[in-house]
């Protein structure tokens, strides 16, 4: 009982790689600080939280489910907790179906706006790890799913869904396309092997360096086109400034044919940016 206690739920978060969600929250924190410019209310705080939680845990569960033959069959996922058999299909999927009903509570505390929009997030969910198997932009989708955590934090505050928000969402949709663009080549020979697609696969370890530099100038550029629209104080530009400064440190730890370091550059140098990122904005937000 005792291990069942504090076993599952150790299981279960390494499945949905819980740390990883210091990947989007952050930015939907943005979405919200830039849309008020101000400091949002506690509710809002907590209900944004809670709805990213849940919909991160949906979208990891259903990712796991959808693909876990494909992850028993690749050396580097077939640990992983369905493959390995250290939770079954029944848990996860109960896992999901509680993730979404969470989800779906918190998005009822906020704007009527998101109260009609929240279908869409789950269906990029749905459609992801399948597009793997036919299409090699697969990572703009993940990109455009995670890009969504801003733009639905602005509209479930303000109500609002201007061009800003969106510019912020593209910004950070190239941003999380481009580091999965370097991911892809973790399992650029299997994917090649199973017929599944990636940036790697069809445009060759080059093709993902050149790709990856496209997609973060591309964010970048967002970044400064949003701040441009928006009533924004020195704070925002510096955060800018260190988001490109960080991503031309991401892109020096990795080269073609030396990939020692690109757990660094994903995982931690990643984390970093939108951590930061925010911390300006709150900056900005608390000095505007």
């Amino acid at each position: 009982m005792t291990e069942t206690a504090v076993g599952l739920p150790r299981r279960f978060a390494a499945l949905v790689k819980l740390e990883h969600t210091v990947f989007a929250l952050p930015f939907a924190y943005v979405g919200m600080l830039l849309a008020l410019d101000e400091v949002p209310r506690a509710a809002d705080w907590l209900w944004v939280t809670i709805a990213m939680v849940g919909a991160r845990t949906l979208a990891m569960g259903l990712n796991r489910l959808i693909d876990a033959e494909v992850d028993a069959r690749n050396p580097r996922t077939a640990a992983r907790e369905l493959p390995s058999g250290a939770l079954l299909r029944w848990q996860v999927l109960a896992l999901c179906a509680l993730a979404l009903a969470v989800f779906l509570a918190a998005v009822f505390q906020l704007d009527p706006l998101v109260r009609w929009l929240w279908p869409v997030p789950v269906a990029l969910f749905v459609v992801y790890p399948y597009l793997k198997r036919i299409t090699w932009l697969c990572h703009l989708w993940l990109g455009a799913s995670l890009g969504l955590a801003p733009v639905g934090a602005w509209a479930a505050v303000t109500g609002e869904l201007p061009w800003q928000a969106w510019t912020i969402g593209a910004a950070v949709a190239l941003w999380v396309a481009g580091f999965d663009l370097f991911y892809s080549l973790f399992d650029a020979e299997h994917d090649r092997r199973e017929g599944l697609e990636s940036w790697a696969v069809r445009f060759g370890e080059r093709g993902v360096f050149t790709g990856a530099r496209a997609h973060h100038l591309g964010t970048v550029g967002l970044l400064v086109l949003a701040g441009v629209g928006l009533d924004v104080s020195l704070a925002y530009w510096l955060g800018v400034g260190v988001v490109a400064a960080l991503l031309a440190y991401e892109h020096s730890l990795v080269r073609p044919g030396d990939l020692r370091r690109l757990d660094a550059a994903f995982f931690t140098v990643n984390g970093v940016i939108s951590v930061v990122f925010f911390g300006f904005v709150l900056l900005d937000s608390l000095i505007g």
